[in-house]
């Protein structure tokens, strides 16, 4: 049996839907991405042609820890594309994990959603963007409790500080 963790934090940005799905969708994980505590950062983007934004697009990313991971985009709706409840979507899995993580992790899913009506400060009176963004992991026969341990106690406060990186990128851009 396949255990599988995930988990999900959320920001809001002042940008509009549209500007913040345009923005964030490509933003490069170097920078954004940092080293912390026994987590590895991305230090590299590898193997992109073009643009960040369309299905079947695959990256290497580079770990600071010297492995790496395969992302390919599977889904990309666009504000006013998607349905009613989700305004903008952008999903991409990750495979061929090297490193240390290879013990750990068969593959990974992250989705995120950009939704109208997050404000800076936390109304939802139209403005602004909330950003969800969840990750999922395929824990390796007999890794699940760790992965398990490692999602629950480092990769969720780790994506929280990632998302606030971001958003702020995201407000001093518009």
């Amino acid at each position: 049996m396949t255990t599988t963790v995930s988990a999900t934090r959320e920001a809001v940005t002042t940008a509009p839907v549209d500007r913040a799905f345009d923005i964030g969708t490509p933003l490069t994980p170097v920078g954004f991405y940092p080293r912390s505590g026994p987590l590895p950062g991305v230090v590299a983007v590898h193997d992109q042609t073009g643009g960040w934004g369309t299905p079947g697009q695959t990256r290497r990313l580079q770990l600071s820890d010297g492995g790496s991971v395969t992302e390919t985009i599977v889904e990309v709706d666009p504000p006013g594309t998607g349905p009613a409840d989700r305004v903008g979507a952008f999903t991409y899995e990750l495979s061929d994990f090297r490193g240390p993580l290879r013990l750990l992790v068969r593959s990974g899913r992250a989705e995120w959603w950009y939704s109208a009506g997050g404000a800076s400060d936390g109304s939802t009176r139209g403005r602004g963007t909330r950003i969800s963004w969840r990750y999922t992991f395929r824990a390796r026969r007999g890794a699940g409790l760790v992965v398990r341990l490692i999602v629950g106690l480092l990769w969720g406060p780790y994506m929280a500080r990632v998302l606030r990186g971001i958003a702020h990128e995201l407000d001093r851009r518009v």
